[in-house]
C-alpha cells in the first residue's frame, strides 16, 4: 500500500496533469483529512488537559450544587448515566436530577459540598476513573453535621468534548445525622 501511496505523492508533487489533476485533489483531500484526524486524536490524547478538564467539571458541579442551580447541577451527569448509592442500587440521570433537585428545594436544610478530594484521576482515551472524596456539610435549625463521601466515578467524553459522569459508586462511612 505504501508504494502506491509514494508514487501517487511523487506523481502529486510533479505538478497536475491532464490525466492527473483528479489524483492530484484525490490526494490533497486524503492528506487534509489525515491531518485533521490526527490532529483532533493528538488534541484528546493529552491526559494532563483531560484530567484539569475533569476537575473543572467537579468544581462547576460543587459551585452549582452550593447555588442551588438545578440544571448546573444536573449538568455533570451523563444521559445514560448510572450509578449506585448506599439506598439507591441502579440510578439513572432522572433519578439523580430529581432527587437533587428536591433536596436543593428544600429551605429547611442547609448543604454545602467542598471541592472533592481528587486522589487519583486514570484516562484512557474517551474514558476517565476518578477516585474521590466529597465532603458534606449539613445544617438544620442550627446543628450541624459534616460527613465524607468515598466514590468512583467513570467519566466519558460526550460528542461534545466535554466530560460527563456514566457511571458512579458513592459509599460513606457514617450516614449524615440531619438527612434522614
Amino acid at each position: 500500500m505504501r508504494p502506491i501511496i509514494a508514487r501517487a505523492f511523487r506523481s502529486a508533487l510533479r505538478g497536475p496533469t491532464k490525466g492527473r489533476t483528479r489524483a492530484f485533489r484525490r490526494l490533497v483531500s486524503v492528506i487534509t483529512i489525515a491531518l485533521t484526524i490526527t490532529s483532533i486524536q493528538t488534541a484528546r490524547a493529552d491526559p494532563d488537559v483531560d484530567k484539569a478538564a475533569i476537575v473543572q467539571r467537579l468544581q462547576r458541579w460543587t459551585a452549582a450544587f452550593n447555588a442551588k442551580e438545578t440544571i448546573g447541577t444536573c449538568d455533570l451527569f451523563a444521559p445514560d448515566l448510572v450509578y449506585s448509592i448506599p439506598e439507591v442500587v441502579r440510578g439513572t440521570r432522572e433519578t439523580m436530577c430529581s432527587n437533587l433537585a428536591t433536596l436543593q428545594g428544600r429551605s429547611d436544610i442547609k448543604l454545602h459540598y467542598d471541592n472533592p478530594d481528587v486522589h487519583e484521576i486514570l484516562v484512557a482515551g474517551d474514558v476517565a476513573v476518578v477516585r474521590l472524596t466529597w465532603t458534606l456539610t449539613t445544617e438544620v435549625n442550627g446543628a450541624q453535621d459534616t460527613t465524607t463521601e468515598e466514590g468512583m466515578d467513570i467519566f466519558r467524553r460526550q460528542p461534545d468534548g466535554r466530560w460527563s459522569i456514566a457511571r458512579f459508586i458513592a459509599f460513606t462511612t457514617r450516614a449524615n445525622k440531619l438527612l434522614r
